[in-house]
């Protein structure tokens, strides 16, 4: 199961935050421990370089793409290949939103978009969709045409 997605600007301030099957009160603990993760590891990192984690026999795959750092958590079938494939989609799918790695201005200028993209590509802890275009064409909020 996918049991957080998290977005944070290079401050460790949280932009989005999605959790699965975490008890609340665990969360900010998930919180606090994923943002320093990032602030003692993505310093100097390159864009999309991934960066993998192990916590309590969960899996953390992290990345920072321009101004924002993006953080996927999963236990059992999602290991951290599987979280590779995840956080793959989401940075090609912000990136097609945004037309370039964000800033966190553009970032939260698309903010409601890239909300409906992690809606599709996450559902409920699982993935759902690992197409990205697919993904931009499920946003639009049209039926999908057949093919």
């Amino acid at each position: 199961m996918i049991l957080a997605l998290l977005f944070a600007n290079t401050d460790g301030n949280i932009l989005i935050e999605r959790f699965h099957g975490v008890p609340a009160e665990e969360r900010l603990h998930w919180r606090s421990f994923l943002v320093k993760l990032g602030a003692d590891n993505l310093k100097g990192a390159k864009n999309e370089e991934l960066l993998v984690a192990s916590h309590k026999s969960v899996y953390i795959v992290y990345t920072i793409l321009g101004d924002v750092c993006v953080y996927v958590v999963g236990k059992d079938e999602y290991d951290e290949l599987a979280l590779a494939e995840v956080i793959f989609v989401i940075t090609s799918t912000m990136k097609d939103i945004c037309g370039k790695p964000p800033t966190e201005r553009l970032f939260l200028d698309k903010y409601g978009k890239i909300c409906l993209c992690l809606d599709e590509i996450v559902w409920k802890g699982t993935l759902e969709n690992a197409d990205k275009d697919r993904v931009g064409k499920l946003i639009r909020l049209k039926p999908p045409a057949e093919a």
